[in-house]
């Protein structure tokens, strides 16, 4: 696929047990771009947080949502991972990098639920599906986005959304 000199930041989203993170190191490499995985940027108190099952609140990922913002306005623009179930915290992303577009990865509730039970992740709880669920936000029609179904394969989720990404570049 190669180089795409204009391509645009990139944030994978959805909600946890969708493969933001395998989906976006994916997506980073086979675009030659720095992936940033948003859960890395996160607090210690706050990773200690979702690992007790806490829900964290908005003001706990304000000084989280700044790192990723400062994040998706880097030079080459990365592809990130990042939940951005809200549309404020995905507004506070595009004023950083206004040319960003979201790769919504969407599915069926036990699809997610699914995967979710299948791995073993640092901090996820199960519990929070349904809590991540109801936060999500739709995209509205102008947030730069695309909707891939994550009901398939690894393999073939990506074939989507390189796709999808083919047809933002000029």
């Amino acid at each position: 696929m190669g180089h795409h000199p204009f391509l645009p930041p990139l944030v994978i989203m959805g909600v946890s047990g969708t493969g933001k993170t395998v989906l976006g190191a994916q997506v980073a490499q086979a675009l030659d771009r720095r992936f940033v995985d948003a859960d890395d940027l996160h607090s210690a108190a706050n990773k200690a947080k979702m690992a007790s099952g806490v829900p964290l609140t908005d003001e706990d990922r304000a000084p989280w949502l700044d790192s990723v913002a400062v994040e998706a306005a880097r030079t080459p623009a990365p592809v990130i991972a990042c939940s951005a179930l809200k549309r404020t915290y995905r507004d506070l992303l595009r004023a950083s990098a206004p040319e960003l577009v979201f790769i919504h990865l969407d599915g069926p509730r036990e699809v997610i639920a699914d995967h979710l039970a299948r791995r073993d992740h640092e901090f996820m709880s199960p519990d929070l599906l349904d809590s991540q669920l109801a936060t999500l936000e739709p995209l509205a029609a102008e947030e730069a986005h695309a909707t891939v179904d994550v009901d398939r394969s690894i393999p073939e989720v990506l074939d989507a959304i390189l796709d999808r990404v083919e047809r933002l570049t000029p």
